[in-house]
């Protein structure tokens, strides 16, 4: 079932993943003619900047979140170079090959990375790229740790039984494994840390309620949101630091002819 986003919330508060992007980009060499797909555009914040680099291209901007698809349209509305489609990157399917397939902080969001990989490399020309950006092995380690603790606590616990692990954080091994698999070749695969720092208890509960924590309030009865969010940070926080310890998986590739 896709998790539905607080997309106003998510566009104030994206910019470690904007960021992340930004970063993805500078390693893409681009013409500037290229047909290019943004996989989970969320806002559409990169897919702007993707865009500032085809100036002669078009970008097929998906999402599977109807807010974030709706916030995406918005901002590109009257730009003939984006189209904006709500789509399950696992049933994706595309009218003409891309030369690129970008994405940011979307792959970790789903458990099957051998079929979203087969759906990828169906959607890229031969030669065309994949370049991508993740949560990998270890990502938000001490987050989860205190969240699965605060799920223990009496107050919640019986809202969290048979409650499933929402995110795939895979490692690079396995990764490129499932790529070569899925029909790609010069596959580059490599995890770095990226700790995110907040300001204030409040900016961090607030950042976990909106980008992190999703799955676990949907979870939840109305009214008790802010508590729960409110006890992970305060956790966090008599831990010793206000930070979200995030561990990136990068993906480039090609897919071999």
């Amino acid at each position: 079932m896709t998790m539905e986003w607080n997309a106003a919330e998510y566009e104030v508060l994206a910019a470690p993943m904007t960021g992340w992007g930004a970063r993805l980009l500078g390693r893409v060499g681009l013409r500037g003619d290229e047909a290019a797909l943004d996989a989970g555009c969320g806002t559409g914040r990169v897919t702007e900047m993707l865009l500032e680099r085809l100036p002669e291209g078009s970008v097929l901007a998906v999402d599977a979140s109807a807010a974030m698809v709706e916030a995406a349209r918005g901002r590109f509305a009257g730009d003939r170079r984006v189209r904006v489609e709500r789509v399950d990157l696992l049933e994706l399917e595309v009218a003409e090959p891309v030369d690129l397939v970008l994405s940011t902080a979307t792959f970790h969001w789903i458990h099957d990375h051998e079929r979203l990989f087969g759906r990828l490399a169906a959607a890229l020309k031969p030669g065309g790229r994949l370049v991508a950006q993740c949560g990998g092995y270890g990502n938000i380690s001490r987050v989860r740790a205190v969240a699965r603790e605060v799920m223990e606590e009496e107050r919640f616990r019986p809202y969290f039984e048979g409650w499933e692990d929402p995110w795939n954080f895979a490692g690079e091994g396995e990764t490129r494994a499932r790529l070569e698999d899925a029909g790609f070749g010069e596959v580059e695969v490599w995890t770095h840390d990226e700790p995110t720092g907040f300001g204030s208890f409040g900016e961090l509960a607030r950042y976990l309620k909106t980008v992190v924590l999703g799955r676990h309030l949907e979870a939840l009865p109305e009214g008790e949101d802010d508590a729960f969010v409110g006890r992970v940070a305060s956790r966090l926080g008599e831990e010793g630091a206000l930070v979200v310890d995030y561990a990136r998986l990068n993906i480039l590739a090609r897919r071999v002819a």
